[in-house]
């Protein structure tokens, strides 16, 4: 385990209440909160762990969260006042790339895996000629209307031309009710972030059949949101929040510290589950990582506006959003690369000098400017071989 500094817990800053859920990507918000990087700063943190997607929307629409580790996707609906009321978010750095997993029913997965090993099929194809050979629609869970999950599966599907709705039903079961809802049939397979898929498969109801990267190669998964009143009101504590959050995704991402981040989530009042269950999505948990957290290598924490895009332009195609919303201005007033780029310059961090990339042109590890040198970006590619390039920038990096 890395060296965890001595802190002094001084707490003369504002109070910032901050909304998880019981997931592996809460983990740097945890450490931060542990290890007393957030009280190094000046703040006094509240974290508080919430049984859905729905109660962390609710709270932070209402003002009962001042910021929360939350999906973009969520993020746009409160502050287009799809929750209620409106309630205009900030999202200054990002947490987590990757990390869900596509499972499905052990015999059906079964099936999938048979289909496209005799018939070559790609893995959503051969689930889409399982599915074919049933009689009633099928039901897949998902976190929340408004999740990254929701976007990833509907992609994935449409890749082999499933359409939620028609094909296939989609219904939200919070996280960490997937396993229990795919034992008593009420689903047959989920879209969940880890240790949920793991979970699964260690209780014998459940196989992973694709994650994440499967579907969209690093995709962004998690992002620190913040109510922007709260923002506005209190500049300094926002970056110091910011500096503890970073400080942390470097902590759980350094793979030396595994064992010690999963001990830490297993704890009843974070998430709850054996530690080893957790271990398998934390960079350096286990020798065969097919689903993986990623917090700070590529780039994690930067706020993508191209990211911000990619998911709008998915909300708008699936009706969750109206086609009229502007999707360039409600990405660059959410999405806020500025607040982390004058955030990590004091500390000699490089951040990328543009707001925006293209995805889905990089099948391996490749090289972006920096504001004090070239960044390692991760391979970015999307299943069905598709391009994404933010319509709001003429010319993009590809290299």
């Amino acid at each position: 385990m890395s060296e965890v500094v001595a802190f002094d817990q001084r707490r003369d800053g504002p109070k910032m209440r901050i909304g998880i859920l019981r997931l592996t990507d809460s983990a740097p918000a945890v450490v931060a909160h542990e290890f007393g990087f957030f009280a190094e700063e000046g703040l006094d943190v509240e974290l508080t762990v919430e049984p859905s997607w729905a109660n962390v929307a609710d709270k932070l629409a209402y003002g009962f969260l001042d910021a929360a580790i939350i999906m973009p996707p969520l993020a746009f609906a409160i502050t287009l006042g799809l929750r209620g009321v409106v309630q205009p978010l900030i999202i200054p750095c990002n947490v987590s790339l990757g990390g869900n997993t596509i499972t499905v029913e052990r015999e059906l997965a079964g099936a999938v895996r048979t289909l496209a090993r005799e018939k070559s099929l790609t893995t959503a194809q051969a689930l889409a000629a399982a599915l074919a050979a049933t009689t009633e629609v099928p039901s897949f869970g998902i976190v929340h209307a408004y999740s990254t999950h929701n976007l990833l599966l509907r992609y994935w599907l449409a890749s082999a031309g499933l359409v939620a709705g028609r094909d296939v039903r989609l219904a939200v079961v919070p996280p960490a009710r997937t396993t229990e809802a795919l034992a008593a049939k009420q689903i047959v397979g989920f879209c969940a972030g880890a240790p949920w898929g793991e979970v699964a498969e260690r209780a014998g109801t459940g196989s992973t059949i694709a994650t994440s990267d499967d579907i969209w190669q690093n995709a962004p998964e998690k992002a620190f949101a913040v109510r922007a009143a709260w923002a506005e009101e209190h500049p300094a504590a926002l970056k110091g929040a910011i500096r503890a959050l970073l400080r942390a995704a470097q902590f759980c991402d350094a793979p030396e510290n595994a064992s010690y981040t999963a001990a830490l989530l297993s704890r009843r009042k974070y998430v709850g589950v054996d530690s080893h269950a957790l271990l398998s999505s934390l960079p350096g948990g286990a020798i065969d990582q097919l689903n993986l957290s990623r917090f700070w290598r590529y780039g994690a924490t930067f706020p993508w506006r191209s990211h911000a895009a990619w998911f709008l332009t998915q909300m708008a195609r699936w009706a969750l959003i109206d086609e009229t919303v502007d999707i360039a201005s409600l990405a660059s007033r959410v999405s806020r690369p500025d607040i982390y780029r004058a955030t990590v310059a004091p500390l000699g961090l490089s951040a990328p000098r543009t707001d925006e990339k293209l995805d889905g042109a990089h099948a391996g590890e490749w090289e972006i400017e920096g504001a004090t040198g070239r960044l390692i970006m991760g391979p970015d590619r999307f299943c069905d071989g598709a391009i994404f390039k933010p319509k709001a920038q003429a010319a993009l990096p590809e290299l």
